[in-house]
């Protein structure tokens, strides 16, 4: 498969997987406005507001798994704080959802519930994923298909380049690595590591 095809896939891809995850999470929203108007009749105040905790959270959550995507796609770790705003979104959106199937005892309701939710979940965690590897694999594709490339760059050209792009007060991370080089995910961490034992 040719590096095109294999963007084209990896487009595909995370198109399938964010339309995925925003119709479950327009699933979730009746049964969390349900479970906010706790009964408030039709067009009441109350009613009306209950339509808006759904959306609230996630767009929060979209928020959050966009940006995942990008940061993790130039390698920047995010904090702690992020990782818990996303588990506590995707959290109150699985309770709210299921409520009232728990409250009512069936089995078969709490299935239907949970589904739409945990789909979000596990599509959440998968994406950022999957767009590495498809960006690695078009990266393998492209080399394949253009045998005629220059020779492997060795571990110690790649640290000479970033040896002579290291400035006072920079911050040697595998993301400034592969900036500065080009080099790869996996050997960013190895250089870094190396940067920082000569300093």
């Amino acid at each position: 498969m040719s590096g095109e095809s294999v963007e084209t896939v990896a487009a595909q891809v995370d198109r399938l997987c964010w339309t995925g995850i925003l119709l479950g999470l327009a699933f979730t929203m009746t049964n969390v406005q349900g479970f906010a108007a706790a009964g408030s009749p039709p067009w009441s105040l109350p009613w009306l507001a209950a339509w808006l905790l759904d959306p609230m959270v996630s767009l929060v959550l979209l928020a959050i798994l966009r940006a995942e995507q990008v940061t993790a796609r130039h390698g920047v770790r995010t904090g702690g704080w992020v990782r818990a705003a996303k588990w506590f979104t995707l959290a109150a959106t699985y309770v709210m959802n299921t409520w009232a199937a728990y409250a009512a005892g069936s089995a078969a309701s709490v299935v239907l519930h949970s589904v739409p939710p945990l789909v979000v979940f596990v599509a959440a965690e998968a994406v950022t994923d999957l767009r590495d590897k498809l960006t690695e694999a078009v990266s393998r594709a492209t080399a394949v298909a253009q045998p005629e490339a220059p020779r492997r760059t060795s571990f110690a050209e790649y640290l000479a380049v970033a040896k002579s792009a290291r400035r006072k007060g920079v911050a040697v991370t595998p993301a400034w690595v592969r900036e500065v080089t080009g080099c790869s995910r996996g050997l960013s961490s190895k250089l870094a590591a190396a940067l920082k034992a000569e300093s």
